[in-house]
């Protein structure tokens, strides 16, 4: 146990130097980037004299590397900075905007998980039969059809074809009327649920046929107490990783599926605050997504580490 621990306390670590290592590579790259939040605040009048106003209005005339170490100096104290667009603090802009992709985020990893190890799990139990070969070809077609053609596609069926539910979030609030986040709940779980369930029923036929499970069946144990005792479990081990994984995906098909479905989450947030070159929210955001990733592939590690199979063990 004490190993686990040590284990844990190093990756525990080495994610916090990552999102770090993160944020100041977000920070120098939209620095670099042409054109800064003071000529986005010019508008209409894109006056040279007003641009260097309000650049040294918002201290954007200071040096970059003093910049940077101001922005160290606030983190460690857990202060995000403020708003060069709006003047709020970073964390009441991403706070705004995190109700809603909060509920996309956890209703989909709710939906995914039992999901995915099911259909994987059916795959499985009729592996090379015709349920197994239908469900590998949707699997397949699925995960080919990026989200924005997916969310336009289902937009046109369900909501101006068949007219069951909103098209986009326009002048609702999501949270009020969760009934609009059912299409990009879809779109969201399209492609994860294909690769996971893909990944589960390769996992399981592989572990049915390995030894332990063969020594388990010749013990006389009932197939149904194999599948579920050594089996499945050993067949998840893989699959939390590949969730961890996908949260990565997750988090980008948020920005896209925000975009289309006119969500007010963090997402249309992020796209908001490059087009004004907010670098402060930028930042904040990405440290969010960068804390998000570290935190979940620290999980999976540890439910990787439960699943894992122990050799020369049958109960």
């Amino acid at each position: 146990m004490a190993g686990v621990s040590g284990y844990l306390a190093r990756r525990a670590l080495l994610g916090v130097g990552q999102v770090v290592a993160l944020a100041a590579a977000v920070f120098l790259l939209v620095a670099a980037l042409p054109g800064d939040a003071a000529v986005a605040l010019a508008g209409d009048d894109p006056d040279p004299a007003r641009i260097e106003r309000i650049r040294e209005q918002l201290g954007l005339d200071r040096p970059l590397g003093e910049r940077f170490a101001d922005w160290l100096l606030a983190l460690a104290r857990g202060d995000l900075g403020a708003s060069l667009v709006s003047g709020r603090a970073v964390t009441e802009v991403i706070g705004a905007g995190l109700g809603v992709t909060a509920v996309l985020a956890v209703a989909a990893l709710a939906v995914l998980v039992p999901l995915s190890v099911w259909l994987g799990a059916v795959a499985a139990r009729h592996a090379g039969g015709r349920l197994d070969r239908s469900l590998t070809a949707v699997f397949v077609g699925l995960h080919a059809v990026p989200e924005f053609a997916l969310a336009i596609l289902l937009v046109a069926v369900f909501a101006t074809g068949l007219g069951w539910l909103p098209p986009t979030a326009v002048g609702v609030d999501p949270l009020a009327w969760p009934v609009v986040l059912v299409l990009p709940l879809v779109v969201l779980l399209a492609r994860p649920v294909c690769s996971i369930s893909r990944l589960v029923r390769a996992a399981a036929v592989d572990a049915a046929g390995s030894e332990y499970a063969r020594h388990a069946r010749r013990l006389g144990l009932a197939p149904r107490r194999v599948w579920f005792r050594h089996v499945l479990p050993n067949a998840l081990a893989p699959a939390a990783t590949q969730v961890a994984r996908t949260t990565d995906w997750l988090l980008g098909g948020v920005v896209v599926v925000e975009a289309v479905f006119v969500l007010p989450g963090v997402g249309s947030t992020l796209v908001d605050a490059l087009a004004a070159r907010d670098l402060p929210v930028v930042q904040g955001l990405a440290l969010l997504f960068a804390g998000t990733t570290v935190l979940v592939n620290l999980v999976a590690d540890v439910v990787a580490f439960r699943l894992a199979p122990r050799a020369g063990v049958v109960a």
